[in-house]
């Protein structure tokens, strides 16, 4: 009995352990506390008596994670939201075994340097297979609760949020060795010491965008429209706060996703209306479009810019879906989600490429849409394609008092720090916000409360992020240092494998007698 309630125990403190990093996610904002919040999972991990154990609390506390990381999307996925969490969790259990083969028991110093290396390369593997779109995507990654931390922002430009997710993963191994391994302080002090250094490395030498002038783009965040003409209205919202824009001479109006929802070919009283809104501020206005297309078969979300005359011709079509939201996952076999929660009655389509925009003045601008602004590699692909500016079209209204809307408008400020580029995040109903090339936060952002329009004058800059020439280089590193380490465990099997068993004692030797 006793055996089976230290199981129940630990399988209770295991799950509840692996939600506690969400705290550390912007909304609760607890920024400081991603440092530690992976200690008592891991402390917990390391005692496991078994691997089969450690696996079992690898997978609850990753299912804890992602449970607490998305509760705000239960109201759309209700129950369909634990087997999901359950099928990621498993995704944690290479990251457990990690730790309780590293740091169980009484660690070497070399063992436990090798865990500042190799457990942070567990858990990053962990974040780059959930980060696949087919999974959900990368939302919720540990490093992204330091988006508003000037320093983590400069390592972000160097190695991405994966770096910062690498270094925050690393000061909590040392404060686990620090706490559970009195002789392993040393490597401990030195793993700190080491992640202060290359952040302070970062901080002075890492090359930093070349601000180069401003642009002026005004953002109209119509807030929430309810009702079967929701649509309409929401547009003749725009309409009416674009409008209030006059005199403000903005280079660039950008409303938020979702904000027409019919074709401009199909409406063209509607496309007549964007082009004498554009007249009027003496700017193109950059909408997104939300419906079926009439030129080919399906719904599309698309950004579509409108000057003067018209559409200009750019248009972008969103490339990476929502899972359930836009669309589900293998639908023959799951499409009952959709009668236990708000997914997708029909599956959005999918564009076919990115696409760069060209505004009348020589800037270029690099759409995204919504749950996009969330992968690095969109972001970094739109730049090294020549883009000076991102603007990512959202829309959380569903979601309106939960975490998601300030989680998501934290995801620029990332974004401009790893291309140097200044990103504008704007939404329907809040929260709207703009980022420098640095991350830094460009003005005050418009809340879930906000019906207006307002303008900001966003820098430009020149030069390229270590980020944006190299891409995702902690990946590399993380998976070539775990290869290695699972290579040299391997040889080290063999070689004790091949080592001849010890053959039975000698008789002792008589003694001759003469």
């Amino acid at each position: 009995m006793g055996t089976r309630r230290t199981r129940g125990w630990r399988a209770a403190a295991a799950t509840a352990a692996g939600a506690l990093p969400c705290l550390a996610l912007p909304a609760p904002g607890l920024w400081w506390f991603a440092y530690v919040a992976l200690v008592p999972w891991m402390l917990l991990l390391r005692t496991a008596p078994t691997a089969r154990r450690a696996a079992l609390e690898g997978w609850l506390g990753g299912a804890g994670f992602i449970v607490a990381v998305h509760h705000w999307l239960l109201p759309s996925l209700h129950v369909f939201l634990i087997p999901v969490a359950a099928l990621l969790g498993l995704l944690w259990i290479p990251f457990a075994l990690l730790v309780r083969e590293l740091l169980g028991g009484i660690p070497t110093a070399g063992r436990a340097g090798a865990a500042l290396t190799l457990v942070p390369a567990g858990w990053l593997v962990s974040e780059l297979a959930r980060s696949w779109q087919g999974l959900g995507g990368p939302w919720g990654l540990l490093g992204a609760g330091q988006w508003d931390v000037a320093p983590a922002l400069r390592v972000a430009s160097v190695g991405g949020v994966w770096l910062v997710s690498l270094l925050v993963v690393a000061v909590n191994c040392a404060v686990v060795l620090l706490v559970a391994v009195p002789g392993a302080r040393g490597p401990a002090t030195a793993g700190l010491a080491g992640c202060a250094v290359l952040a302070g490395a970062v901080w002075l030498w890492a090359p930093r965008p070349e601000v180069t002038g401003a642009l002026r783009v005004a953002v109209v965040q119509p807030g929430p429209v309810a009702g079967a003409e929701s649509t309409e209205r929401r547009f003749e919202v725009g309409e009416r706060l674009t409008r209030t824009l006059v005199g403000s001479r903005p280079d660039l109006v950008v409303w938020g996703e979702s904000s027409v929802g019919t074709d401009l070919a199909a409406r063209p009283d509607l496309a007549r209306r964007l082009a004498a809104l554009a007249r009027e501020v003496g700017a193109p206005v950059l909408v997104n479009v939300d419906a079926r297309r009439s030129d080919q078969p399906g719904i599309y979300k698309s950004s579509v810019l409108v000057g003067p005359e018209g559409p200009t011709g750019d248009r972008y079509d969103k490339m990476r879906l929502v899972p359930f939201g836009e669309y589900v996952p293998a639908r023959a076999l799951m499409g009952w989600a959709t009668s236990v929660g708000r997914a997708a009655d029909e599956d959005r389509m999918r564009g076919a490429a990115p696409v760069v925009m060209d505004l009348p003045y020589g800037l270029r601008v690099g759409p995204l849409v919504c749950f996009e602004s969330a992968f690095p590699d969109m972001s970094r692909h739109l730049v090294r394609a020549g883009a000076d500016m991102l603007v990512a079209q959202s829309a959380t209204s569903t979601f309106q008092d939960s975490w998601a809307p300030a989680q998501h408008a934290s995801l620029a400020a990332l974004r401009a720090a790893e291309t140097g580029r200044p990103v504008v995040h704007a939404t329907l109903t809040g929260v709207s916000t703009v980022f420098g090339p640095s991350g830094e936060r460009i003005g005050a952002a418009l809340p879930t409360s906000a019906s207006t329009a307002a303008v900001y004058e966003v820098p430009g800059a020149r030069g390229t992020t270590v980020f944006a020439r190299f891409g995702n280089w902690p990946a590399g590193a993380a998976l070539t240092a775990l290869v290695l380490y699972g290579a040299a465990r391997g040889v080290r099997t063999v070689r004790v494998a091949a080592r001849p068993a010890p053959g039975p004692s000698a008789p002792p030797a008589r003694t001759a007698r003469g």
